[in-house]
């Protein structure tokens, strides 16, 4: 099943809990105000409290003002905080790739616009040897790539974007985002220093919003990018 989806994004990370669920709720909370019916897809949600609780789901599913009911915005969820396939493993399961992409289907189906957040960053396995790449390769989906504001970046965000070039894979964009309140040091120059390293200048940097309300993050990332970049990414294909 490989036949695009568009428009939307494929939203991943430099590593685990850098911002990609904040700048996804964001964009998912524009596309709302421009009268725009984009669906949230979380294939896998891992270290979820139970099979009914899914917090990132269900804080993609707020920010896009509930297109589709929360329990399909994911496809699976697990217990253990880890990469999908081992923390289906340790539950005794195994990822439906086959299952998740037409579930991704199902869902484009039910709006006109599609963000999927993966589960960590872009080589996190899922099943097996595929990864999060691979799910992004099959939906046909642009890369929007959520990096740390923090020392480290530099790397992660190289190393990301070498392989989606390796794969030939169509990049969205490279987000920074803060953490934490007070994560960001401007003196470690990330933006110019990706730019320099990578050739791809970060789109802007979304602050740290810290009862991370979807309005309040819609505001923030438009503050950050500018009206065109965020409507750029918003019909992305």
């Amino acid at each position: 099943m490989t036949s695009p989806l568009a428009p939307g994004l494929f939203v991943t990370g430099t590593d685990t809990g850098v911002g990609k669920t904040a700048v996804g709720c964001a964009l998912l909370r524009l596309a709302h105000r421009a009268g725009r019916s984009f669906v949230p897809f979380k294939p896998v949600e891992t270290g979820c409290p139970s099979p009914a609780l899914a917090p990132d789901a269900e804080a993609l599913c707020r920010a896009a003002a509930s297109p589709v009911p929360v329990v399909d915005v994911t496809a699976a969820t697990f217990r253990l905080p880890a990469a999908p396939a081992v923390a289906a493993a340790a539950a005794g399961a195994a990822v439906d790739i086959d299952g998740l992409l037409a579930h991704a289907h199902r869902l484009r189906a039910r709006g006109d616009g599609l963000l999927v957040e993966s589960a960590g960053g872009l080589l996190v396995p899922y099943h097996g040897s595929i990864t999060a790449a691979d799910l992004a390769a099959s939906l046909g989906l642009p890369i929007l790539v959520v990096a740390r504001a923090a020392l480290g970046t530099i790397n992660h965000t190289a190393l990301t974007l070498s392989e989606i070039r390796r794969r030939a894979l169509p990049l969205a964009g490279v987000i920074l985002a803060e953490t934490s309140s007070g994560s960001h040091d401007p003196a470690l120059d990330s933006t110019a220093q990706i730019q320099a390293v990578t050739g791809v200048r970060p789109l802007g940097l979304l602050p740290f919003v810290p009862d991370a309300e979807p309005d309040r993050l819609a505001d923030a990332l438009i503050a950050a990018l500018g009206i065109a970049t965020v409507s750029e990414l918003l019909a992305a294909r």
